[in-house]
């Protein structure tokens, strides 16, 4: 081993031993296989008191599912490193964005997705002055028109179901069969045509 590589943190001589390729590539990505699978677990941990109906052999088996997209991100990634914090550092993000990404997906595995909005009084805003209620009344009263006739219905499911109900938008792509970058194009549509809409009624939102 060069003897530079024997100055640095392991888990940056790792990155190292990635980018040489050959033998010196294969034996380190079990190690960062490892190293993932150790971060997903971590993060399945934590978070199983939100999801009390799944066994500790299912918390496992999303864990090292997580674990092995995470290896394939990392490696289509290893370019974009530039040791600004260490190796295993950045590469633990990766596991714990696919664990919490997998876990959120698995809450949503039995519960049905409204696509319609029904109660408009989350928006509500009891602490506000009746004039700032009245124009808050005013734009949602606009929004609930520009939804119902400036969207396409699929623009509509997307909107309300992402925006307004709060479903996270890997789940909704799977419900709809359709990929998570069709999904944030009809979405970014949709958000431009509500704009637009409200802005012909003299009124402006950050939806």
């Amino acid at each position: 081993m060069p003897s530079y590589l024997a100055l640095k943190p392991r888990s940056d001589a790792l990155v190292d031993r990635l980018r040489c390729g050959g033998p010196e590539r294969e034996g380190a990505l079990p190690e960062l296989h490892a190293l993932l699978l150790r971060a997903a677990r971590f993060e399945a941990t934590r978070r199983r008191a939100t999801l009390p109906h799944l066994r500790g052999d299912e918390l496992d088996d999303i864990a090292l599912e997580a674990a092995d997209d995470a290896l394939v991100a990392v490696l289509a990634k290893l370019d974009d490193f530039r040791g600004a914090s260490r190796f295993s550092t950045w590469a633990y993000k990766f596991a714990l964005l696919e664990t919490e990404a997998k876990l959120r997906r698995r809450a949503w595995q039995r519960r049905e997705i409204a696509l319609e909005a029904d109660d408009w009084s989350l928006f509500a805003d009891p602490g506000g002055s009746p004039a700032a209620e009245v124009e808050r009344t005013e734009l949602l009263a606009a929004v609930r028109r520009a939804i119902a006739t400036a969207l396409t219905p699929r623009q509509r499911d997307v909107l309300i179901a992402v925006a307004l109900n709060g479903v996270p938008a890997g789940v909704l792509a799977e419900r709809l069969g359709t990929s998570r970058g069709a999904l944030y194009k009809t979405l970014h549509d949709a958000r431009l045509k509500l704009r637009s809409e409200l802005r012909l009624e003299g009124l402006s939102t950050a939806a």
